[in-house]
């Protein structure tokens, strides 16, 4: 069996003399309609309890839906006001079909350079986000993208390390809290210059497990032999479905990182459910509330996605769902007292729809 690794250090070292921690946990690729249903049913008990099935949508009022679904991303992006705008990773939009010759004035007015990271605009779990490492990549993805809908052109953080931090603030706390910090692995595997790239992910602890990840998305390199010691990822995207491995970064939640983290989400106007993906080099530094750059902010339809760590318990992580609905589910029942409005079904079922619609039409993810 040749020698590979999957996000290793993590996931293949003895721990105090243990065992190696599990590859996949027994329930983290269930289909989603068995993981959620206890959750959905736990969704409609506090739409009972807060007098409307949609609360949670008014949990950050100046968010489409609260950010359950069917939101822009620059929608949230753009709110951001005062020191914390320079903690946003820089970015520009345009709509398809836009020409190679716009995106590249776009990109130039933003003062960005490639490489760079392409992304919907309206989307979820990094579908269609790719990495953009020059101009006949950016020509691609341009001609791959549904016309009519926007995009996003964004500056790609240099930084080696990726977490989301789950962020809560009740309107009757005077201060947010993290509820959640999940550190993201990029999955690899390491070339011996004998065994096909097929063979080392088939042959890798996790990625074996869960091959219909990455197979479809590396087609074309498969047969490829990756010369000895070279290190190949097995995706880009920062996303449990598309196959990054989540871990359970409690432990470094400090209070100097949730005033950090507080002051930040302060400065998007009533915001106070959701989760903010950030980059960083350093977790001595993070830890600190120093050094991360934030690439995206995620409302009410954010997971605290630490419940995908293969370690965690199936009961643990209906527990965590439950907190977090249960918590959106009360800040939009305090906000809608305050005024704010939930957004009508009606409504929201045509928001679902079509991100739906959206999701299938995008281009394949890295």
């Amino acid at each position: 069996m040749p020698p590979s690794a999957s996000g290793e250090t993590a996931l293949a070292t003895l721990r105090n003399g243990r065992e190696p921690d599990p590859a996949v946990s027994f329930f983290e690729f269930w289909p989603g309609w068995l993981f959620y249903t206890p959750v959905v049913l736990h969704c409609a008990w506090m739409g009972l309890r807060t007098l409307s099935p949609v609360a949670l949508t008014a949990a950050n009022p100046r968010i489409t839906a609260g950010g359950l679904c069917g939101e822009s991303k620059t929608e949230i992006l753009d709110q951001i006001v005062g020191p914390a705008r320079t903690l946003v990773a820089p970015y520009t939009v345009l709509r398809a079909p836009a020409s190679y010759e716009e995106a590249e004035a776009a990109i130039g007015r933003a003062g960005i350079a490639y490489p760079l990271v392409a992304k919907p605009d309206i989307g979820c779990n990094g579908t269609g986000v790719r990495l953009i490492r020059g101009a006949a990549d950016l020509g691609r993805y341009l001609r791959a993208f549904p016309p009519g809908e926007k995009l996003i052109l964004q500056e790609l953080i240099p930084h080696r390390l990726e977490a989301g931090l789950f962020y809560v603030r009740h309107p009757d706390w005077r201060q947010g809290r993290i509820t959640s910090l999940t550190l993201k692995e990029t999955p690899f595997v390491v070339g011996n210059g004998r065994a096909s790239l097929r063979e080392l992910i088939l042959a890798d602890r996790r990625a074996g497990r869960v091959a219909h990840l990455y197979l479809p998305r590396l087609a074309g390199r498969l047969e490829s032999v990756p010369p000895q010691g070279e290190r190949v990822p097995l995706v880009f995207v920062g996303n449990h479905c598309k196959g990054a491995v989540f871990r359970n970064g409690a432990d470094h939640i400090t209070p100097a990182l949730t005033e950090a983290i507080e002051s930040f989400a302060r400065a998007i106007p009533d915001f106070h459910f959701g989760r903010i993906d950030v980059r960083f080099d350093s977790l001595a530094e993070l830890r600190r509330g120093r050094g991360f750059r934030v690439i995206e902010v995620n409302g009410a339809g954010s997971e605290a996605t630490h419940i995908w760590d293969p370690r965690t318990r199936l009961r643990d992580a209906w527990k965590a769902q439950f907190l977090h609905y249960g918590l959106a589910y009360r800040i939009g029942a305090a906000n809608r007292k305050r005024g704010a409005r939930a957004t009508r079904i009606g409504e929201l079922l045509r928001l679902w729809r079509n991100q739906r619609r959206l999701l299938a039409s995008y281009p394949t993810n890295d």
